[in-house]
């Protein structure tokens, strides 16, 4: 990790690779924005996603690999750390048609190995479809 006089910055760029990891690129996710405790990332809208509607299950991964960049998106993790989703709820608020969805992640709290975080998802309307409360087991 390089340090700088002021803020810190990440020699590597973790939320990117999150982004950019096996199947978050199958779904073809895109990271449009990381800071620190933050990430936002978006799901194109593709038929493969659902028809009718978007399939539950794309959200759900799109919640997932949202919050975990945003756990990641932290100056003080090096390169031996790891980490996986330990629980999340989601609640599905709207049915997202035909749509690309952005989620905003935020992480709620930072403990010494446990995360917690909260992921808002919306559509291209920027009417919010979900919600999720993510925790994460992350050793830095």
């Amino acid at each position: 990790m390089e340090r700088r006089a002021g803020p810190l910055t990440l020699a590597f760029d973790y939320a990117q690779a999150v982004a950019n990891d096996g199947f978050a690129s199958l779904l073809g996710v895109e990271l449009t924005h990381s800071a620190p405790d933050q990430a936002t990332i978006r799901l194109p809208y593709r038929e493969a996603l659902g028809t009718v509607r978007i399939h539950g299950g794309a959200i759900s991964a799109l919640i997932d690999i949202a919050a975990t960049a945003a756990f990641w998106s932290h100056p003080a993790l090096t390169e031996g750390a790891w980490g996986a989703t330990v629980d999340f709820t989601v609640h599905f608020l709207k049915l997202a048609v035909d749509t690309d969805l952005i989620a905003e992640a935020k992480v709620r709290r930072r403990g010494g190995s446990v995360c917690v975080g909260d992921v808002s998802v919306r559509n291209a309307d920027g009417e919010e479809v979900a919600a999720a409360r993510v925790t994460y087991r992350l050793s830095p």
